[in-house]
Order: structure tokens, then sequence, then C-alpha cells
């Protein structure tokens, strides 16, 4: 069986729902970003850095893995399914998978930042983490004119950059013109795994003693970081 330890965020949905395109069976433990869960020592000691994802596999003697792109490759591997199926339709997969861990990833976070939580506008941060998300998005999308999905066959690729893509708006990033980019998306989006993986873990219920600070748990995670004057934990 294995245990995730997650959050409603970007990162965090690539896990769940790479373990609902492969099928393998899970519990959730929910993360509560805004409440600093993350940062306690218990977590502290699956994952050092004090983020999520993070898997325990019971079966293989409670190993630990963390980081979201390190997670599914672990579970690809595990499946034998979504990885490719030789040397470069796997490099293909992992050349996309870093792709969005490397550039649209970082680019977008910071973007989410300054545009939404920074409590100074500083107009120049803004402009240019839209500005290099919107290109990121655009090498996507000549991507998606050449070919279905990145990496010829759905794939982590395609999981770990939705992720992030289907929340663009919330970066103030548009994909007005991208229809390569916009078909894909609507694609991954009718997914039964990926609807049901975009739905973990269920929201936590609200109390009169604990609103909470916004529509959802990641934008209380959000604010709550950005007051502390942290960075955005996603």
């Amino acid at each position: 069986m294995i245990e995730l330890y997650t959050s409603p965020t970007p990162n965090g949905w690539k896990a769940s729902i790479t373990l609902e395109e492969l099928e393998i069976p899970y519990e959730v433990t929910p993360i509560r970003l805004d409440k600093l869960e993350q940062k306690e020592a218990w977590y502290l000691k699956l994952n050092p850095n004090g983020r999520i994802p993070v898997i325990v596999d019971h079966d293989a003697d409670d190993f630990v893995v963390f980081e979201s792109g390190a997670i599914m490759v672990y579970l690809a591997e595990k499946a034998g399914r979504l990885l490719g199926t030789d040397a470069k339709s796997r490099s293909l997969v992992m050349q996309w998978l870093m792709f969005q861990m490397g550039g649209i990833g970082p680019m977008q976070g910071q973007a989410n930042v300054f545009f939404r939580y920074a409590p100074e506008k500083i107009q120049y941060a803004i402009d240019r983490y839209q500005n290099e998300t919107r290109r990121l998005y655009e090498v996507l999308d000549r991507r998606l004119g050449e070919s279905e999905w990145l990496a010829d066959d759905y794939s982590l690729a395609d999981i770990a950059n939705w992720s992030w893509v289907s929340i663009h708006s919330w970066a103030g990033v548009e994909t007005d013109g991208l229809q390569h980019l916009n078909r894909w998306k609507d694609a991954i989006s009718e997914r039964p795994a990926v609807q049901r993986g975009r739905a973990v873990p269920a929201a936590p219920e609200r109390t009169e003693a604990d609103p909470g600070t916004g529509e959802n748990a990641a934008a209380d995670a959000a604010k709550a970081i950005a007051e502390q004057g942290s960075k955005i934990l996603v």
C-alpha cells in the first residue's frame, strides 16, 4: 500500500493523478500547508525540505520518496507504465518532465507569488514571471502542434505539465491563441483518472472556530506563507 502525504497544489496533483492513472491502491494523509504541518518535526523526517508531496511504500519496507517528479518516476517504474517503452521514448518523457520541474513549476510558482500574494505589488517581478511562464506555454504549444501528447504517447510528462497549466489563470497567465495547448489541456481534463486525482485530498471541512482564509486550502497555504515572508510552498 502507498501512503500519500499531500495537499491540493499542482505538485500534489502530480502524485495523486499518477496514482489514479496507474491504478495503484493508496491512502491519503492530508497536509495542511496553511497550518505549516509540512514544517513539523515528524514530517521533516519524511522530507527534510518540508514540502509536499511525499509517499511511503509500505510494501517496500516503508520506503520514502519525496520530490514530486521522483515520486512520479518511482510509481511509473513500479507499474511499468507512463514512462515510455524503450530508451528513446523514456528519454522523451524525462525531457518534458524535467521541462516542467525546471521551468514551468518555478516560473509559474513565482508568478503566483508576485501576482496574488506579495504584500507589495512589484510590477517588474509580476511581468518577469508571467511573461516567462507564457513563453514556456508557447514552447508546449509548438510541441503539441507536432504531437498529440508531449512524449508521443500519454505519459508522466503530460500529467506534470497539465497540473500546472490547468491553473494558469491563478498566475494571471492566459492561454489565448495557444490552440494546441488548449486542445491538450481540455483532453487531459476529461480523463476520469485526472478528475479523481485532481480532487485529492478532499477539501478540509471548515468550522466556526477555523473558517479558513480563502477559497481553498492551496490559497490558504500560499497566503499564510506569504505573510511570513517565505516562498510559496507548492
